[in-house]
Order: structure tokens, then sequence, then C-alpha cells
């Protein structure tokens, strides 16, 4: 979503971009290809190592003749480090940077091979890339530690669109209405695709220790693999005694309706996030945040929310509740200081300006 985002804003004069993507192209290869911009599989298959990818991508990176090769991500940081050698010509040789989106390479959590890639990456990192993008500062620190070359690691965190996440009370009534809910009623949501890193358990049982206190709360999930036909998420659900208190919007593409209906966002997630985008959405939309200290999430939010522990219902359920017994109006002000702190911090222009920046440098 970043790299589209990075494309859509970026000086078409300044830059003539192709997108080269690993595997067989998915939907965010039409919305890439919409902004006008060519887009090129290697047709791999996740997991298993291509010899004929590379030779593959080496022809059509000859054929562009670029500038400078952006990786996006350990496998393709390593991909681009391979076929960098063999895609100069005469004296020109294209600059590489490398982007890195993950912090955490828990075993219990990360593939086998996607740890020996990074960590052989930082081996690379002494010869092959020009510069290294991490999403955040937790990325920064972590990759540090692995070993890559401290003096090419940047920062450029995500950027967010204000036009397009922005408060509005139109969107607030009619999702509520949609829903069945009250204006009134406190509306406490979590939006993230079903996925152990985002620690959906933690989520629910701190929404039932906020509802045996609030019995007035609401809650609402939204994300690619959160709706009524998972089996797992039902006995979860009813394992938390949460009954008609959720609500299951399923994958959504009009999330600023969604972040705009919200009194709390949450974010639960347990380990391995970079710079979480969800959270700049909904504080962009005005929406205060209540998150658990993985990766930059703290750090975006800042004082304008509350960060917590990861793996600590007791502790979300607290914070949830502090903001709420504050009242409407202090959550108003604390909405309206998360929008400002996005727009001061991390409003796309600017972060595009930033990548654009690097970019010229080399």
């Amino acid at each position: 979503m970043m790299l589209w985002k990075l494309l859509s804003g970026m000086d078409r004069d300044a830059f003539e971009p192709l997108v080269i993507s690993m595997i067989p192209l998915e939907p965010m290869a039409e919305r890439i290809a919409a902004l006008g911009i060519r887009v090129e599989s290697l047709q791999m298959r996740r997991g298993l190592p291509s010899p004929g990818a590379l030779i593959t991508l080496v022809r059509l990176l000859r054929q562009f003749k670029p500038d400078l090769i952006q990786t996006w991500m350990y496998h393709a940081d390593l991909l681009g480090a391979l076929a960098r050698p063999l895609v100069a010509f005469g004296t020109h040789r294209p600059r590489l940077v490398w982007n890195i989106r993950q912090t955490d390479l828990d075993p219990r959590l990360t593939s086998q091979g996607t740890r020996l890639v990074a960590r052989l990456n930082g081996q690379i990192s002494r010869l092959a890339p020009d510069r290294i993008i991490c999403c955040s500062e937790s990325a920064r620190e972590v990759h540090r530690t692995l070993g890559y070359r401290e003096a090419i690691l940047n920062v450029i965190p995500n950027g967010f669109d204000l036009v397009r996440f922005r408060p509005d009370p139109e969107h607030r009534a009619d999702l509520r209405m949609q829903a069945g809910l009250s204006a009134n009623c406190p509306l406490i949501g979590l939006v993230a695709r079903f996925d152990p890193q985002k620690d959906l358990p933690n989520f629910l049982r701190a929404a039932a220790l906020v509802l045996a206190t609030r019995s007035e709360c609401q809650f609402l999930i939204c994300g690619r693999g959160m709706d009524s036909s998972s089996p797992v998420l039902g006995e979860w659900i009813r394992n938390a005694g949460l009954g008609n208190a959720i609500h299951l919007l399923g994958p959504r593409s009009d999330t600023p309706r969604v972040f705009a209906a919200l009194d709390l966002l949450v974010s639960s997630s347990a380990y391995g996030e970079g710079f979480p985008n969800v959270i700049g959405e909904a504080m962009a939309c005005g929406v205060p945040c209540v998150v658990t200290d993985v990766g930059d999430s703290g750090l975006i939010v800042d004082d304008t929310g509350i960060t917590v522990p990861p793996r600590d219902s007791k502790a979300l359920a607290a914070a949830i509740l502090g903001l709420l017994d504050e009242g409407p109006d202090a959550l108003a002000r604390r909405g309206l200081a998360a929008r400002a702190r996005i727009a001061s911090e991390y409003a796309l222009p600017r972060i595009i300006k930033r990548y654009a920046e690097l970019y010229q440098s080399l």
C-alpha cells in the first residue's frame, strides 16, 4: 500500500517508474497499473528459489536501463542485489536502494527461509545497496543489531493522505445506521487482517473486560478474514462472551468511512509491526488510538492516545476504559490532536518528498 501511495504522488516528469512483482500479479497490480505505470511479473512461486526469475529480471532491467533500483522487502532486496551487477552497461551502474518493512524475526513466528534471507542480507549490505530505507525507527534498530550497515540505514515512515482520511460526520452517521448502532454508543474498532501478528484474542479478551464495566459499548472488527465465515473467529467471540456487541465487517475498500464511525481504534498486535498504516489512518480521521508497544506504534500515537504492553488484555482494557471515562469532549480534543500530529509528521506529500530527495541524491 505504501508503494502504491508513493507512486501515486511522485513527480512523473522527474521519475519514470517500472514495477516488477516477484509473484504472479494480484489486485494491487491493477491499482498500480491504473496510475499509468508499467507492471511486470517474474511469476515466482512463494518459498521456491527460481534461477529463471533472475534471468527474467535481468532481461527486463537491461531493456529498461534504470538509473535506480528500489527493492521492497527481504526477498526482493536479495534478488535486487544479485541482479544489479548483471545490468550495468558501459559506465552506467544503477543505484540500489533496499526497503525494510519488518521489525521482528521471532523464529516461532517467522519462517526459516525469511530469517535466513534477512540475515544473509545483513552480510550483503556491506557491499550491495547504496541506501537502506526502514519504515520505522524500531526496524532500523533491529536491523542495525543484525549487522546491517549502519551508515546507510535511513528511516522514512509511511505517509497518509489527509484529504482521503479525515473526520466525516456523514460517514460516521451512515455506517452506524447501517450497523444498527445509535449515534452516541461508544464504538471501539480494530482494523486488521486475520493473522496471529494482530493478536485478535487479546483484543477480544480486552473487549469482554470493557463490556463488563460499560455494557453500552460496541466493538467493530474489519479486515480480510474478519467475517462470520471464519469458524475460529466465531469460536473466539463466543468464548469471550461478546454476543451481539461485536460487528464483523470483513474486508472493506472504504476504510475512511469505517474510521470515521469509531470513537477509538485499538491496535492489539503482539509482534512484527514496523509502522502500522491503520494507526495513522485512524488518527488522520480524528480517532484517538490505544496501541500495543510494538514497532513504532507508540511513537506514532505519542500523547494523543495510550500505549500498553503487548499480550496484556487487562492493560488494554484499562486504557480503553480510561479514554472513554474522559468523556466525549476530551476524546474529541484527542482526535484533533491526533490528526494534527499526522499532518505535522506523516503527511503523504512530505513523505513522498523525502523519497524523491533520497533518490535524486543518488
